[in-house]
């Protein structure tokens, strides 16, 4: 569900990429290990996931989570399906793996780890007042 939109400050840094944050739930309302689906602007769309922190990330603390945002739709069944996709991990690399054809997908960077030609766009998310959001660049 969003809650609102609002533009990015695209004059706070030189390198400063134009988009918008797109608020999309309280953290509380996301289970571990589930993905959620998040419509930004021209119904663009991206898969949020907050999984357990792993032991090969620095910031690991037992009951830790980390928050993941990668594009939604499956680009080998071009199906906006990730975000229903079983999160793991890879050699301490966060994971989804598809729900349809299981290719899997770095949370991190959007590679898909069973064939890197292809990815889907990852998505930079933040926190404020216990709200989780998405950041989505101007295309």
């Amino acid at each position: 569900m969003i809650l609102a939109h609002e533009p990015a400050e695209p004059g706070t840094h030189p390198d400063a990429v134009p988009g918008e944050w797109v608020r999309a739930c309280a953290v509380a309302d996301l289970a571990i290990g589930r993905g959620v689906g998040v419509l930004g602007p021209d119904f663009e769309q991206a898969a949020l996931f907050r999984v357990p922190a792993v032991e090969t990330d620095r910031e690991a603390v037992v009951g830790r989570t980390r928050l993941y945002a990668i594009g939604n739709i499956d680009p080998f069944s071009r199906a906006a399906v990730l975000s229903r996709g079983v999160s793991g991990d890879r050699s301490g690399e966060p994971t989804v793996a598809s729900p349809l054809g299981k290719q899997v997908f770095s949370l991190r960077t959007g590679l898909c780890l069973d064939d890197e030609t292809t990815s889907v766009a990852s998505y930079a998310v933040h926190v404020v007042d216990d709200m989780v959001e998405v950041f989505f660049p101007r295309r």
